[in-house]
């Protein structure tokens, strides 16, 4: 079930960049042919105004499902010098303290957003442009609020249980293997690339 949740909020997330990049891309090429002479009986049929406060909706959405999957990750940004400096038992007791101060946090926010959202859809509020009800961008609030509180608990159980942290490598590619082995890598030839026979 972990599973697919992890590939559902990875599929989100990726859904989200390459629609928004696409759109922005065709706006811009919009714009740019409005302002062609030629172009411009072409360009003035298609409306795109709506694309970019759909875009922005869409980062807003990228934004809250990202930070969850940050957490899960281990990919935020974190000060850990002093706690690096403590034994193992009470860094272990501070690092869960701050996971479970970030899970009640969200779940604050996450709470406060769906009485917002509810609020919000009990008027007929709707968006400038793209004319759809407020309430569903705004659910991004309390739903990634909740994801993000999920994943802070989900990391705090496995850390209780192992004492480990999700960590991410910077120096590690998806996709690509480890399984070379140093006496496999051939030296590069230092002579310039028209001198090499």
């Amino acid at each position: 079930m972990l599973r697919i949740l992890d590939r559902l909020e990875e599929i989100l997330i990726a859904t989200l960049i390459a629609a928004a990049t696409l759109l922005i891309f065709v706006s811009v090429v919009h714009r740019y042919a409005a302002t062609v002479p030629v172009l411009f009986p072409y360009a003035h049929m298609f409306d795109l105004s709506w694309t970019q406060e759909l875009c922005i909706y869409m980062f807003v959405w990228m934004a809250k499902f990202g930070a969850a999957y940050g957490v899960r990750t281990g990919i935020h940004v974190g000060v850990d010098v002093m706690i690096n400096r403590l034994g193992f038992g009470p860094r272990s007791w501070v690092i869960l303290f701050g996971l479970l101060c970030g899970a009640l946090f969200t779940g604050v926010i996450g709470t406060l957003g769906a009485s917002f959202v509810w609020a919000v859809s009990q008027t007929s509020q709707t968006s400038n442009d793209l004319e759809v009800p407020m309430w569903i961008p705004f659910l991004a609030i309390p739903l990634g609020s909740y994801l993000m509180c999920f994943r802070f608990l989900q990391v705090a159980f496995i850390f209780w249980r192992t004492g480990e942290l999700p960590h991410h490598d910077q120096t590690h590619v998806e996709g690509i293997t480890d399984d070379l082995h140093p006496s496999d890598v051939q030296p590069a030839d230092p002579r310039p690339a028209g001198v090499r026979s």
